[in-house]
């Protein structure tokens, strides 16, 4: 569009007058900075870098290295003062080596002391850090923030308390408590680092930042961070958010070479090498022929991994039996550790039955026998080693190798299934791991006996490598209990081993296939157990996910709110329950859905209407309308000094909430006024008096029946709403990506019904027992199985034409 001259001239001035300004400022600005003083403008150049240091330092990239740094040094020190308690373990029983009563009563004793210590001190100081932590990680990161397990006492008590187990020598591991662990530091860190930077005190974004955390614990534990990595992607997420992707690869690498440079550092190590470092041969790592054996290991370890869940949700609901029977081992946390830890030192004590199952070697040391690349046999009798040599403890002469390892991975698999249920930080990675180990160290070790001679490949003889056997055994068995890929990549850092990623992957894939037809993942089952606000994963294969609907299982029976309801209704639906939101519809004829009504907005209508009835009582007769605010001024007086009670308080109403609402302090029944008292009339007769107060009755009556209006009110006009023929897959998957805790059931814009967590929950797991066996889904007979296709879920035009919709749409 052209413009004149006139309009020219002015846009120019316009443009020239900004421009002038804008030099005056700067000069102005130059002119001030070169009037400052000496003092002044070193004030100034410091408030520059100031500004440039918190910018600097409330980076992510700061963030990420200083939370891998932080859990790297944890994990560490932890490390370290479980080497010592193990030496000051071996020190006393080589002690008292004079009598094999001492040497017991010290073997015993000593672990005992420590799993008290730390069953006290967890349960006294933060008993939300019992167990590994990772089922309320998961739980936090669905949506259903449990802020009390992420605070600074829960981290101290998970970190003493953890280190005394591992120094008792129970079988269990510190993989799954340091995931928590590197939640609690990455929910920690976020509150410091707000305070160089705002974006920090953003709670969504903090809750991802527990994911981060997860990989950098188990970086931390296996120096892997691409396992860690991953493993944050399978176990804690149900849905992973790609730009936290980076994030956790950046943190758990750094955390991941601080842990390993830390020994270095301390002269421990010489380099920086793979925890458990193996030399197994590159040139030809397995023949082709190894391949249907390391296909059924992999089988094997799933059906293994399924009964290992099965005897830990078996064991773990008899102690919660137990404790609800408040028996005599259940009435504190010291009787149920110290039994567990009396039974289990009695079993391992070498000189005793610990003598067939190598007892007297840590955890550490058995990894490493088992991936030694020596083959231990020759016809199942063990070879000669050194005394100070970690084989030398597998060999027994009444017995032979295949003896002693099927001992060894019998003993550790119930005891570590017990031990992993006690009220102690404890995790179940490592055991799983050692004993996945050993049934692959026999397999390998009856394959070598099988064939000695091993594979003649083109002239060439290839001997049969055990430890390799073991590599593959530990990763299939621990990916059968925790449903996990990346349980395979973690093996594979660990021992350095590339050659066998193949072998590795298969009998990881095959192994989780089994166990996930047959058994929830560990995590989950603790989740069940512990009835913990998460929402179970579908299990794949099964039809009937696709053949429930909606309309199966939601609530049907929901409380609402409509346009004319009166205070009165108000009142009562926040009496009957602790909603945090109603739907409001039209009415209740047509139940056509306009929105939902938090219940916070609702008490704030209630207070607004009980403020405006105390500034305004013109409504009240004029006979008693005196009587009215002296007694109001006296009952806010009492109320000052002593809480009124309801006179309309029934046994199953809470009040708590609405109560405190009110500044006042006045009970429910005089919610909109202050009954005046009969104290308050002694001058009249008693007659005035009972004519008074049933007038009064009447007036508050028609107070409580007056229609609310929702003008003042916050209404969500869309809600999240299902329609009836919404299958069960569909269903998870929007909880899931959304992470919703509730959704209306609407059927052409009326409201039918309600599905929460709680209803999906118990459609996914239909007839499950608390212990994880799958029986059929009772929700299934609501379908006919035999019959394919979908149900017809067209409607007839005429239905819409005669629904009340088409009259109630203009009057939205």
């Amino acid at each position: 569009m052209a413009m004149d001259g006139t309009d020219q001239n002015n846009l120019e001035q316009g443009i020239y007058t900004k421009d002038a300004t804008h030099l005056r400022k700067n000069g102005h600005h130059r002119r001030s900075l070169s009037d400052l003083s000496p003092s002044q403008k070193c004030g100034a150049w410091v408030s520059h870098f100031q500004q440039l240091f918190v910018l600097f330092i409330g980076a992510d990239w700061i963030y990420l290295m200083l939370l891998g740094f932080v859990v790297a040094v944890l994990s560490f020190t932890v490390d370290i003062f479980v080497d010592l308690f193990t030496e000051a373990h071996r020190w006393i029983y080589n002690l008292a080596d004079s009598h094999v009563v001492l040497q017991y009563l010290a073997w015993v004793t000593y672990s005992l002391l420590l799993m008290c210590f730390a069953a006290g001190f967890a349960n006294i100081v933060s008993n939300k850090a019992t167990g590994s932590g990772i089922p309320e990680t998961k739980t936090s990161l669905r949506g259903v923030m449990l802020q009390e397990y992420f605070t600074f006492r829960t981290l101290v008590s998970k970190v003493i308390s953890l280190t005394c187990v591992l120094g008792s020598e129970l079988p269990v591991g510190k993989e799954g408590p340091f995931v928590h662990v590197g939640s609690v530091c990455a929910a920690l860190l976020c509150k410091f680092m707000s305070l160089f930077s705002g974006i920090y005190k953003n709670k969504s974004r903090n809750e991802e930042m527990l994911t981060v955390g997860c990989a950098v614990g188990i970086s931390c534990c296996f120096a892997a961070p691409i396992g860690g990595a991953l493993f944050s992607l399978e176990v804690t997420s149900m849905f992973f958010l790609t730009r936290n992707y980076w994030r956790g690869f950046l943190s758990a690498t750094f955390g991941g070479f601080i842990f390993r440079l830390l020994p270095v550092w301390n002269r421990k190590e010489e380099t920086l090498t793979a925890l458990y470092a193996t030399k197994y041969r590159l040139d030809f790592p397995f023949d082709l022929q190894e391949l249907p054996i390391f296909a059924a290991m992999g089988i094997v370890c799933g059906f293994g991994g399924a009964f290992f869940v099965y005897l830990y949700g078996k064991i773990s609901l008899f102690v919660k039996k137990q404790q609800a029977k408040k028996s005599f081992l259940m009435r504190n946390c010291f009787f149920y550790s110290a039994l567990v830890s009396v039974l289990i030192s009695t079993l391992t004590f070498p000189p005793g039955f610990g003598q067939f199952m190598a007892g007297q070697l840590t955890k550490k040391d058995s990894l490493i026998s088992f991936f030694d690349n020596r083959t231990w046999s020759n016809h199942g009798i063990v070879a000669d080693f050194d005394n100070d040599d970690y084989l030398a403890a597998w060999k027994h002469p009444q017995a032979n190798v295949f003896i002693i390892l099927s001992v060894f991975i019998i003993m550790k698999f119930w005891m570590s299934a017990l031990s992993i249920t006690l009220p102690i930080p404890c995790g179940s990675f490592v055991p799983i791991f050692i004993i996945g180990a050993a049934f692959g160290r026999l397999v390998g070790e009856g394959l070598a006996t099988l064939f000695p001679d091993g594979f003649n490949v083109d002239g060439h003889i290839y001997h049969i490598v055990p430890g390799a056997y073991a590599v593959i055994g530990a990763a299939a068995l621990t990916a059968g209990v925790t449903h996990t890929i990346s349980t395979g990549v973690i093996m594979m850092e660990m021992t350095g081993q590339i050659s066998y990623t193949l072998p590795i992957l298969i009998s990881v894939i095959l192994a989780n296939m089994i166990s996930q037809s047959l058994q929830p993942s560990i995590y989950d089952t603790a989740i069940r157990i512990k009835k913990l606000p998460y929402l179970p994963t579908l299990s794949w294969g099964h039809r009937e996910k696709y053949n429930i609907y909606v309309e199966d299982f939601m609530k049907r029976d929901v409380r609402y709110i409509t346009l004319n309801s009166t205070y009165r209704d108000i009142v009562k639906i926040l009496r009957s329950g602790n909603l945090k939101t109603l739907p409001l519809v039209k009415s209740a004829e047509s139940m056509l859905l306009l929105g939902s009504v938090e219940r916070a907005q609702l008490l704030g209508l209630l207070t607004q209407r009980m403020q405006h009835n105390k500034q305004n009582a013109s409504t009240m007769p004029n006979r008693y309308k005196v009587r009215f605010q002296m007694s109001t001024e006296e009952s806010a007086s009492a109320t000052n000094a002593k809480p009124m009670k309801s006179a309309l308080k029934k046994p199953s109403v809470d009040e708590e909430e609405i109560t405190s609402v009110y500044d006042s302090g006045l009970n429910l029944k005089k919610f909109f006024c202050s009954r005046p008292e009969i104290e308050a009339m002694e001058d009249d007769s008693d007659a005035e008096d009972d004519t008074i107060l049933q007038e009064i009755e009447e007036w508050e009556e028609q107070q409580l029946d007056e229609q609310v209006t929702f003008n003042s009110c916050k209404i969500d006009p869309a809600p999240f709403q299902l329609v009836e023929h919404t299958s069960l897959h569909k269903t998870h998957t929007m909880f899931s990506v959304l992470n919703l805790d509730y959704a209306y059931v609407t059927s052409i814009g009326r409201l039918i019904g309600a599905v929460s967590l709680k209803e999906l929950c118990k459609a996914i797991e239909g007839n499950t027992p608390g212990d994880g066996v799958r029986l059929r889904p009772v929700l299934s007979t609501f379908r006919d199985r035999g019959v394919r296709g979908t149900r017809t879920e067209t409607i007839a035009l005429h239905q819409l034409l005669e629904h009340p919709l088409s009259s109630c749409a203009n009057n939205i």
